[in-house]
């Protein structure tokens, strides 16, 4: 039923901003905001990916620059719907990982001083979700700041409970450490908020390799720094038809490996000890 409930705003808003002119979306006649938005994708979603861009391209407030970083072999499979776009403010990367993590780590490293945004490759995002993610940020400048959190519950003993049950308790329970960010929706990273080992390739890749929400969220907690869910959030973004049949999300829900893979960076790095101290 949901799927027949997204169906018309996700068609009317794609119609609308494919008909947006070129020379329109890349003009830089509004304010700019000094935010990096970074964001990868896969083949099986380039057909559509254009029309993300061009979301995020007629935000209320423009971003320094918006990075879609690909694999290295997909240089030469890039729709023209999607090349055309290219410019001052949207540009196309490459990278040598075939992993979701891209979306977060490359920008950290080219620009460690600038805050980044990271979103998803298959929503359409309201005009106000930049600035208000923005705005949360100058209220809370040091934390990581996301449009949807959960929050990581623990039992009686101190260990995590299931992903299943990472719910909002009652508003005296809630623990600001606990709550994690889910990148659909957007993050926003303030500059040196996560561990320097977020970038540890080898790690990630062994630990939390389809995972990259719960390995930011970890890298977060090994630097002290606290996630919280904006004050105001903007419309929930709209999910583009046609690109949901391949979703991480979904095969980390189904085969539960959202519980193996905090289990594992728990264990690790006693993750347990930073939330509940």
């Amino acid at each position: 039923m949901k799927v027949f409930k997204e169906l018309p705003p996700s068609l009317f808003h794609s119609l609308r901003l494919s008909l947006i002119p070129i020379s329109k979306l890349l003009s830089r006649r509004k304010e700019q905001l000094p935010v990096i938005v970074s964001l990868t994708s896969i083949p099986g979603r380039f057909k559509r990916l254009h029309l993300v861009i061009r979301s995020l391209l007629t935000q209320s407030h423009h971003p320094k620059k918006i990075l879609l970083w690909l694999n290295d072999e997909l240089r030469d499979q890039i729709p023209e719907k999607l090349s055309k776009l290219q410019g001052e403010v949207f540009e196309i990367c490459y990278s040598p990982l075939n992993c979701s993590h891209r979306k977060l780590i490359h920008s950290l490293e080219k620009y460690p001083e600038e805050i980044i945004i990271t979103c998803d490759d298959d929503m359409i995002y309201a005009k106000n979700w930049l600035y208000l993610l923005y705005k949360a940020h100058q209220n809370f400048p040091k934390d990581v700041i996301g449009n949807r959190t959960l929050h990581i519950n623990h039992d009686a003993s101190g260990k995590p409970l299931p992903y299943s049950q990472w719910h909002y308790p009652s508003v005296e329970d809630i623990n600001q450490k606990a709550q994690i960010p889910i990148g659909a929706w957007g993050v926003l990273y303030p500059p040196k908020s996560l561990s320097y080992k977020v970038l540890d390739v080898e790690l990630f890749l062994k630990i939390a390799p389809k995972n990259d929400d719960l390995w930011f969220k970890a890298m977060a907690l090994l630097n002290h720094t606290i996630s919280r869910p904006a004050e105001i959030r903007p419309p929930e973004p709209i999910p583009i038809i046609g690109t949901q049949k391949i979703a991480l999300k979904k095969e980390n829900k189904d085969n539960a490996f959202n519980d193996t893979v905090w289990k594992s960076l728990d264990e690790y790095y006693d993750l347990s000890t930073y939330i509940l101290e």
